[in-house]
């Protein structure tokens, strides 16, 4: 906890002297100048909430934003001197077709959860921001939970109970995914992450089957957080101009998947989008973040202008539409010294501060197609064992590591300012994806 509190104030700290000192509007003008003249910065969200605290208990951490903190941010962007667009605004500028007088801030929502509805559609209406949603169809209109949210509850029931699997009557990758969570070397939400990116949906079903029955079922085994909106409440938002975009039908990472069902996955949820809000699809969101070829060009053939990754990296004039890059925010990315909301750190945040210090690590999302994904895990069930007489759950709160900031970039992007970081002040590192699924 002391190490968490250093590591935050010695962040908040930074921002401060960056935003008051001048260099983070210097820094933002190098980043103009690295995108081709205008910044298009594509933000995403995922579940915006009334009670961070309380939700905090029982949710991936990382998908998590409250309302106040989520209506600061769009202030803040505004005061900054961003110009609140659409996906197609940022489209057209990328593309040349229009000229923008500001930088581009563009909201976007991954997987159509109610929270949207309920939190930041008031928000969005209220403030005349436009946003977009992207909505995996078949969990639209129904009572079913992503398969993401599903694990993180049933690995959280496993943990409090002390409860150690028979891996025995398990997907055979089991292992790589509760080993590294019950011996304390990952997070849940961190393993979910790296797991998901790794294996197909069966395999994720099969591990949601097996552990349901082995802790014995019963309707507490199912988070009872995580529903998502209905066709009645997203026809309401396309009334008022909000835009919806297709994020295949099951929430499917589809670098994993046969072309079959990737043509499957992206054609029918848009088709079903079309069909029930009557509006044209245009846009489209990869789950996970992760793309390839195959799927940029199932997207082309099918009428799409665009494709979201969550590579925390600038947009570029002249760019691949297909290959949008988003900053994933939650709310930790706006705390600042003592644990309250930063408008400093959030600006910096935004201009991307961290990321020209070199302190931020983004995950690329472009991958081959891989159809069966090998199981490379050197976790023994000895080991668990062993180390299941001790495990306590694993706090998924902290998900920031001490890095050490000192790259020289900063130098060619603040015209002759000067940023001095001593060698032994640790700064937390901005990941791509602060233990969240897209």
């Amino acid at each position: 906890m002391a190490g968490k509190v250093l590591r935050r104030a010695a962040k908040a700290a930074a921002a401060g002297f960056l935003h008051y000192s001048g260099v983070r509007k210097a820094m933002a003008a190098y980043r103009r100048s690295q995108s081709g003249g205008r910044r298009i910065l594509i933000v995403s969200y995922h579940r915006v909430v009334s009670d961070f605290t309380g939700e905090l208990q029982r949710s991936i951490p990382g998908l998590l934003i409250s309302q106040e903190t989520f209506r600061r941010h769009l202030e803040e962007a505004n005061a900054a001197g961003f110009e609140l667009a659409s996906i197609g605004d940022a489209v057209d500028v990328m593309a040349g077709r229009r000229t923008a007088k500001k930088d581009l801030f563009v909201v976007t929502f991954d997987d159509g959860y109610r929270d949207v509805y309920r939190y930041a559609y008031p928000v969005l209406k209220q403030m005349g921001v436009p946003a977009i949603t992207y909505l995996p169809t078949a969990f639209i209109n129904t009572d079913k939970r992503f398969n993401h949210d599903r694990l993180f509850h049933l690995l959280r029931c496993v943990q409090e109970r002390k409860f150690r699997p028979d891996y025995d009557t398990m997907p055979g990758p089991s292992v790589q995914l509760l080993g590294p969570i019950l011996t304390g070397r990952k997070t849940a939400s961190a393993a979910l992450d790296d797991f998901i990116g790794e294996h197909p949906t069966r395999v994720l079903t099969g591990i949601i089957d097996s552990l349901e029955q082995q802790l014995g079922g019963g309707a507490d085994l199912v988070p009872e957080q995580g529903d998502v909106m209905n066709w009645d409440e997203v026809r309401q938002m396309a009334r008022d101009g909000f835009e919806f975009g297709a994020h295949t039908l099951g929430h499917t990472v589809l670098t994993l998947e046969p072309t079959e069902v990737v043509e499957k996955e992206i054609v029918e949820s848009k088709q079903t989008i079309e069909r029930e809000v009557g509006v044209q699809v245009k846009d489209f969101a990869y789950c996970n973040g992760w793309y390839s070829d195959e799927m940029i060009r199932v997207l082309k053939d099918n009428g799409f202008r665009s494709g979201v990754t969550t590579e925390d990296l600038p947009n570029r004039v002249g760019g691949d539409p297909f290959a949008l890059k988003r900053k994933v925010m939650w709310e930790n990315f706006s705390l600042g010294m003592m644990g309250d909301y930063s408008s400093t750190l959030t600006v910096c945040q935004f201009d991307d501060c961290f990321g020209v210090l070199g302190m931020s690590h983004p995950v690329l999302g472009h991958r081959p197609h891989i159809l069966s994904p090998m199981n490379t895990s050197n976790v023994l069930v000895e080991e668990l064992d062993a180390a299941l007489a001790k495990a306590t759950p694993v706090d998924v709160v902290d998900v920031t590591a001490p890095v050490i900031a000192s790259d020289p970039l900063v130098a060619q992007g603040t015209a002759g300012a000067q940023v001095v970081v001593a060698p032994n002040v640790a700064l937390a590192s901005e990941a791509a994806q602060p233990e969240e699924l897209q």
